[in-house]
């Protein structure tokens, strides 16, 4: 599950199309509709801590996990510009440790999509559902298998940008249902420009990263594997169900198994 590396430091610049806050007032939605107005919570997944920021300026004690060394940095460069008291675990979501259990977990930006495996994405839900409150909310999206054949699939995206520059190969492959993105950067080199110099020169990245479009039937066995009790799926950002054509969609989740101490 390596990726974001070299993309990192210019992975906020490039998705900066991404309206964050609607997506936050979203997701923050969701969670009050099961009772969860403050409390810890656990971004799941979390890059460079958009949404986990977000999160924390409405009020939520913030936890954020993620895979990549470099991205964790941005967020927690971010997080001291911030002041918000935000704790952040480089972690794998397939193995995270948690010191205690939480209220909710978050997991967006189709984080789950990199889960290739079916068998990590239950062993990935059995932990969230370990580490909720009884009784605690797991949130997560999804890209569909529709946007990865129609939207994505053996398409190639290039933007040119003053700041630099990206080309991005798609390629979906129908058997394993895995979308393999062939990411190529050009960043300037900022001392040349300095020096007054007519040419610029640029630094090239290269990174492949894989997604899996899970169908939504292994999705919903998984969690039964995982003993998630399924509160509901709905087309991104509405409170519609999924269409034959959705792009994205958001799946709510209970805690089942640990019960409630009584007062």
């Amino acid at each position: 599950m390596e990726a974001y590396t070299s993309f990192a430091r210019v992975y906020d610049m490039f998705m900066d199309n991404i309206p964050y806050e609607e997506w936050c007032g979203y997701l923050t939605g969701l969670l009050k509709e099961q009772g969860i107005r403050n409390g810890l919570v656990l971004d799941l997944g979390c890059g460079t801590g958009n949404m986990t920021e977000r999160l924390a300026k409405e009020g939520y004690d913030m936890i954020g996990v993620d895979a990549s060394e470099e991205m964790l940095e941005i967020a927690m460069e971010k997080q001291r510009a911030s002041g918000l008291e935000i704790l952040y675990l480089l972690q794998d979501m397939r193995e995270f440790e948690l010191y205690g259990t939480v209220r909710a977990v978050v997991s967006v930006c189709d984080s789950i999509n990199y889960l290739l495996e079916y068998e990590d994405l239950v062993e990935t839900f059995r932990l969230v559902n370990n580490y909720l409150d009884p009784g605690g909310v797991f949130i997560f999206d999804l890209n569909t298998r529709y946007k990865y054949q129609t939207i994505l699939g053996d398409r190639t995206i290039a933007e040119n940008r003053e700041e630099g520059s990206f080309i991005w190969d798609n390629y979906f492959d129908e058997e394993s249902q895995i979308n393999e993105y062939d990411l190529a950067l050009f960043i300037p080199e900022n001392e040349g420009k300095a020096r007054g110099e007519s040419g610029r020169k640029y630094w090239k990245f290269q990174e492949t990263h894989y997604q899996r479009a899970f169908e939504l039937p292994e999705i919903f066995k998984a969690m039964q594997e995982a003993k998630l009790e399924l509160l509901g799926c709905y087309e991104a950002f509405t409170k519609e169900p999924p269409r034959p054509d959705s792009q994205r969609v958001y799946v709510v989740a209970r805690e089942q198994g640990k019960e409630t101490s009584s007062r």
